[in-house]
């Protein structure tokens, strides 16, 4: 997925539509992914190489025998130092072939359980918000919509004002817009009717006043 101009220019005209009838400041974000996930893709590799002696211990003694063979020699065995090496050997090897397999990242996000991926939008979304829009307007008026394309996943984080009064379930049906959306390959779409549902609820509780002025950008911010 990929947003392009026109979606910019739609989320901008979302968002300047919402705010004329509040006072609430609204952020929006797209970012390709929020985290690497390096560390996934480590831990199944450390996994793969911790289950190799479980797999040499279920085997028979026959077919270790019979692959330690070419490494004995004229001996009725391998030497102890000799198998160490050969597990050894063999451990890392299992780790390496993990590891690169899983540089694939759309095989590394499908083995990530989708609890850390939701950790790990939310953690990013706090991130943006605290540089971007906590605090950033006079009234605490300021409110975050981050949308994370790689896992799909969406978050709404609010500053004091709008979060005093606005219970966090409410903005189940603009997440549910946002989602829907991205799900059938339309971000800009998506993250222009989660604006229009948030600025129906920000209208309700923060109404725009006389003198009211723009303080953070209408536009959709791409990282």
């Amino acid at each position: 997925m990929r947003v392009t101009p026109d979606d910019h220019g739609r989320v901008t005209a979302a968002i300047a539509a919402a705010e004329r009838e509040t006072a609430g400041e609204i952020v929006t974000i797209v970012a390709p992914a929020s985290d690497s996930y390096h560390d996934v893709a480590l831990h199944y590799a450390v996994l793969a190489m911790l289950l190799v002696p479980a797999v040499l211990a279920a085997l028979p003694r026959g077919a270790i025998d019979a692959a330690l063979a070419p490494f004995a020699g004229w001996n009725e065995g391998v030497a102890h130092g000799a198998a160490m090496a050969a597990l050894f050997a063999l451990l890392a090897i299992v780790f390496l072939i993990v590891r690169v397999i899983l540089a694939y990242m759309p095989l590394r996000m499908a083995l990530t359980p989708g609890g850390t991926k939701t950790r790990r939008v939310r953690r990013r979304a706090l991130a943006l918000f605290r540089a971007s829009a906590e605090r950033r307007t006079r009234g605490r008026t300021g409110i975050l919509v981050y949308l994370s394309m790689l896992e799909h996943r969406a978050e709404i984080v609010a500053d004091e004002a709008i979060h005093s009064k606005v219970e966090p379930g409410v903005w189940g049906d603009a997440m549910a817009a946002l989602i829907a959306e991205v799900k059938a390959g339309r971000p800009g779409e998506g993250m222009a009717a989660a604006v229009t549902a948030i600025g129906a609820v920000l209208a309700a509780h923060l109404p725009r006043e006389a003198g009211d002025t723009n303080e953070l950008p209408d536009r959709l911010i791409e990282l």
